[in-house]
């Protein structure tokens, strides 16, 4: 099949999406259904993302990123100098397998919303291994003190860990306020706090309580995916700020339209790993108590940092208190603890903890007391020394390998916290295609530039998780990442 028939078939797919979802959603789930029910078959050629944009009447932008995101999923393989083609790979799946009818699909009678949702998940299944980024150790956690604090718990029959936990677990309050006061240099009080289900439902319960719909948000850009799918989920205007070395910085033009939300990861934003400076700092909480906007703060990664000591919060320089603090416990515990919190102004405290609870009914009281006496008890302190030394080795031996065969090409950025390096191309390479190649070798790497929300502030390069991945391991897959990078820049000589 030719370009032009698989274009054909491609606009004839995307008329029959449901009207009521978004024109990337339609376009996604056209070519995808169309590939998995064999319409398209493997090797047939793509139309170019001009000529499908012009057929359909899209901005150019929007095919990209599908063509991007089924890349990445598998289903399309960008070849340098032909074009992208349907995945050989693809053939390897069961012909009768019927097409999984998710975002958009007419049978499942989704809303606008859900479409957006399930159209621009970039979560993953894979939690572990080279190279997935945001994924801890979880086999060096401390799990055998971890059920003896649980079990103490079940033999005291606390029957009020039975019940919904309003506000969360006092004790946990308590300990936590004294952590921040003395790791985050923050004076809140344990009232100020509200124990939740992980950052994304604290980042939901500000959204909803702080913002009404078509209210604008700045986001870091590039910057985290989960932040802008549940920012935009709550129907908030998404408005991108380019992120440089001394983290978000907004231009002249932005300064003049204040928007109600200002999201940041000031101590290690996210993906590049730079560190707001002071200056910027106080200029964004100056700037936001004059114009009565909210900064939430995502204190992301900052209990592990690699040679210097955590960075002081923005709440606890905002003598104004606009600044909403959201930690989590995912990183340095284990994410399926689902377990977060907020520290809140004090006079949102009331509002908080009464909207957390009519929202989402908190719980998870038991695994709040274990947590309690895990942090009072210096368990946890202890367990963050002990993964800040191992992430470190790990963190290293990635760097030095990156460092020896790719000088020129890609040079290792940030890396200062946290349990993932940025490595931004210094070379025209395609990183989504790259990210398609390395997958089907058995490596993940997430593509930088699909961190970015304006295609202006996009930069191709990978984002490399090294926390799951024991050092011995490390060398091998990122030697496949190295020789796949030397093939597309030799590819692309010809």
């Amino acid at each position: 099949m030719d370009c032009r028939l698989s274009c054909e078939l491609i606009v004839q797919a995307y008329a029959e999406q449901a009207p009521s979802s978004s024109a990337r959603a339609r376009l996604y789930l056209a070519i995808r259904e169309a590939i998995i029910a064999r319409r398209l078959t493997p090797g047939t050629a793509l139309p170019a993302t001009r000529a499908l944009a012009a057929e359909l009447a899209l901005g150019r932008n929007t095919v990209v990123r599908v063509y991007d995101q089924l890349i990445v999923e598998g289903y399309l393989d960008s070849r340098v100098g032909s074009g992208t083609f349907v995945s050989d790979a693809v053939a390897t799946t069961a012909p009768q397998q019927k097409p999984r009818r998710m975002v958009g699909a007419r049978s499942e009678g989704l809303s606008k919303r859900g479409c957006r949702i399930a159209a621009d998940a970039l979560s993953s299944r894979v939690q572990a291994g080279a190279f997935m980024p945001g994924f801890p150790d979880v086999t060096h956690f401390p799990f055998a003190t971890w059920r003896k604090l649980v079990a103490k718990q079940m033999r005291l029959e606390q029957r009020h860990l039975a019940q919904y936990g309003y506000g969360g677990y006092g004790p946990l309050k308590l300990v936590l306020a004294e952590y921040l006061r003395v790791t985050r240099m923050m004076s809140c009080s344990p009232q100020q706090i509200l124990i939740l289900n992980g950052s994304h439902q604290a980042l939901d319960l500000c959204a909803r309580m702080l913002a009404d719909v078509g209210d604008v948000a700045w986001m870091e850009d590039p910057g985290y995916w989960g932040a802008r799918n549940v920012l935009a989920a709550c129907d908030l205007a998404i408005h991108p700020v380019p992120v440089d070395a001394q983290g978000i910085n907004p231009q002249e033009a932005d300064w003049d339209h204040p928007p109600r939300l200002i999201f940041v990861s000031p101590s290690s934003q996210y993906p590049t790993g730079a560190v707001m400076s002071l200056e910027r700092r106080l200029r964004l909480l100056e700037y936001a108590e004059k114009n009565r906007i909210w900064i939430i703060e995502d204190d992301y990664d900052n209990e592990i940092r690699y040679h210097d000591h955590p960075v002081a919060s923005l709440f606890g320089l905002s003598a104004a208190q606009r600044v909403i603090y959201v930690g989590t416990f995912s990183k340095v515990m284990y994410p399926g603890l689902r377990l977060a919190y907020l520290v809140v102004p004090e006079d949102l405290v009331e509002a908080f903890t009464t909207g957390n609870a009519e929202l989402y009914r908190e719980g998870r009281m038991l695994e709040q007391a274990a947590l309690a006496e895990f942090i009072d008890g210096g368990y946890f302190t202890t367990h963050i020394r002990r993964m800040r030394g191992i992430y470190e080795e790990r963190r290293d031996r990635l760097i030095e390998v990156l460092q020896r065969h790719l000088a020129g090409i890609a040079t290792p950025a940030g890396g200062l916290a946290g349990l993932h390096i940025p490595v931004p191309f210094e070379r025209p390479l395609d990183d989504v295609q790259l990210s398609s190649l390395a997958l089907r070798e058995g490596v993940v790497m997430r593509p930088l530039s699909l961190y970015a929300i304006d295609p202006a502030n996009r930069r191709p390069g990978m984002n490399l998780g090294f926390a799951a991945v024991p050092v011995e391991q490390i060398e091998a897959p990122a030697l496949k990442l190295v020789r796949l990078i030397d093939d597309l820049l030799q590819a692309g000589s010809r």
